[in-house]
This record gives structure tokens, C-alpha cells and sequence, in this order.
């Protein structure tokens, strides 16, 4: 499978979809990938260049009939649209609405994730525009939806608006009951975790910070107000260089692991974890002896059971329980 990026399912459903960087959208059903198509974007998507291309999707949380799907158009500027099913191995090309289109000034940082609160809100990762340093100065810039996340009223009732602010480029969050965890890709030396409540207000400090150093800044600076991560990994721990965030288990496979936040790193291909109690990362685990280096991750998911897949940028594969 040509670089698959995320997997999603409604809870109970025996049917999940798969996401390829390139366009498309597949079925899953019992660990299986359909081998056509449920849709085909690939002529509107720009997937040539590493950050670009269909980045993430997710399912309506009670209409069974919509989905949403964030791209990189052929200017390679952001886009998030409705579509709508068919049939559950068929979704309409034609039905797209768009939702949301941004301009990005380069082709890095484009951000990522899409999922509903609980409220029924879509939130949308977005990265701080490209380039280096925020070198066009949205990471603490409130009037630009760029570097933050977002949030879209899918019935059109209101303009999306900046949820969250100061966020490098956020490629994967995971929403859990009244947590969000924010993995946010650092630039030359720190990779960080934030879990904070689900509310609006956030700034997650970039760039002013660097996971929990001030960045480019020998003289210090000032954190107040900011997110503090409960996770900082050091470049060269081993070989991260972009940090994949991924999920909470919740599944019944593997009762042990109940309650822990799984990531991951692009470059790194490890499997780590956390249990978040009490404002801090305890119980932290490397699984990775365990489950090996599958390659360079590129994301996570949950099927209808909360089982948990991992993506790599040739395949896809789940955690199952050796017992």
C-alpha cells in the first residue's frame, strides 16, 4: 500500500477506511484492504512533495453518510471538504463541499489531523506556514488560522476559528473524552507531547519554545501562560526527527494497555508509550523490542473496536496481543 497515513472506524462498525498520501481512500475490513478504491482524489491532490497530499479523514459522528477529508489541493494550499457515501464501498466524488481553504506559504508544515470533540466540533491541526524559525511569524499571531488548531462548524452555523495557538506543526492530536494530546513536531533539536483539556484558549508556546527549552534564545524567555509538554524527546534518542503522535487505547485485545497514549517517530520507527495522571507522563514504556521498527511511521488508528494500527510509508499494520 503506497503510503498509507491514518486509519479510522465508528466505534462498533466492522468496517474502517485507510488513507494513502496520494489520494485515495481504501476500506479495511478484518485487517484486509479493499483492492479498489472507495475514492479517488488523486487528481486534486498535490502529494508530490513530502508534507503534501491527503493528510487526514474522519467520519461524522452521527450522520453515517459524511465524511471529511484535509488535503493539499494542486497549489498545494490546504483544503478540508464534506463528502458523502454512497454506499460503504463507495463515496461520491462529486459531492464534495468545501469547508475550509487556506493558503500556505510553503510546503512544509501543513499540519494534518482532523477529529470531532465530543461536541461534535471538527478540529484541524495546522502547522505555522513552512520554512524555518516561523519565519513568517504565525506561531503566536492570532489572526491567521495557520499554526494552531482549528475549529469547523460542519452544518455551516458559524466561521472557523482559531481554537488553539502557537503550534509548530501539529501533524497528529488525539482526542480523549476531555484530554487532547498534541504531538508537535519540533525543528532542530526537541519533539514534544502536550495533554491539556479540551478547550479552547491554548498556546502550546511556539516559538518561543522548543519542547521545554526556550528556542533560539541563550538569554532565556518567557513561558507564562504557555502549555508546558509532558513529553520532550531529544534529537538523536534514538534518530527522531518528527514526531508521529498517535492514540489512546481503548480497546479489550490487550487489557494491559488500557488508558496508555501510544507515539511513534517518522525517522525513529519506535513504539512508546505514556499514561497521563495527574497533569504528568507516567508509567512510560518502550514497546519496541517488542513489536520491532516497521519502518518510517507516518500515523496511527482505531478500528470499531479500538484496536490500534500503525502506518508506515509502505504498510500497514495492527497491535495485536502475544499471549
Amino acid at each position: 500500500m503506497p503510503f498509507p497515513v491514518q486509519v479510522v472506524a465508528r466505534p462498533g462498525d466492522d468496517t474502517a477506511y485507510v488513507i494513502t498520501k496520494d489520494g485515495r481512500v481504501w476500506m479495511l475490513i478484518d485487517g484486509e484492504v479493499n483492492s479498489e478504491p472507495v475514492l479517488d482524489l488523486t487528481v486534486r491532490v498535490e502529494n508530490a512533495r513530502l508534507e503534501q497530499g491527503l493528510l487526514s479523514i474522519a467520519l461524522h459522528p452521527t450522520d453515517p453518510d459524511r465524511l471529511y477529508l484535509h488535503y493539499s489541493d494542486e497549489r498545494g494550499d490546504t483544503v478540508v471538504s464534506e463528502f458523502r457515501f454512497l454506499s460503504a464501498t463507495e463515496i461520491d466524488p462529486g459531492s464534495e463541499r468545501v469547508l475550509l481553504q487556506v493558503d500556505q506559504p510553503a510546503s512544509n508544515h501543513n499540519g494534518g489531523m482532523l477529529q470531532f470533540t465530543p461536541d461534535g466540533t471538527l478540529l484541524l491541526g495546522l502547522g505555522d506556514g513552512g520554512g524555518a524559525g516561523d519565519e513568517f511569524g504565525n506561531g503566536q499571531n492570532r489572526d491567521t488560522l495557520l499554526a494552531g488548531l482549528v475549529a469547523i462548524d460542519v452544518d455551516g452555523g458559524t466561521d472557523p476559528i482559531k481554537y488553539a495557538t502557537g503550534l509548530r506543526n501539529p501533524w497528529r492530536f488525539w482526542i480523549d473524552g476531555d484530554l487532547i494530546y498534541v504531538a508537535d513536531v519540533g525543528q532542530d533539536l526537541f519533539e514534544e507531547v502536550d495533554v491539556v483539556p479540551l478547550e479552547p484558549g491554548h498556546n502550546f508556546g511556539w516559538p518561543i519554545a522548543e519542547g521545554l527549552h526556550c528556542f533560539d534564545s541563550p538569554a532565556g524567555c518567557d513561558t507564562s501562560g504557555q502549555v508546558i509538554p509532558v513529553i520532550e524527546i531529544r534529537h538523536g534518542d534514538p534518530e527522531p526527527c518528527s514526531i508521529t503522535g498517535g492514540v489512546v487505547y481503548r480497546g479489550s485485545a490487550i487489557p494491559e494497555m488500557e488508558g496508555l497514549y501510544l507515539y511513534s517517530d517518522y525517522c525513529g520507527g519506535w513504539l512508546r508509550s505514556f499514561r497521563f495522571d495527574d497533569g504528568a507522563a507516567v508509567d512510560q514504556t518502550d514497546w519496541t523490542d517488542q513489536v520491532g521498527v516497521p519502518g518510517m511511521m507516518t500515523g496511527f488508528g482505531v478500528d470499531g473496536a479500538g484496536e490500534v494500527y500503525v502506518t508506515t510509508e509502505t504498510g500497514l499494520f495492527a497491535i495485536v496481543p502475544v499471549r
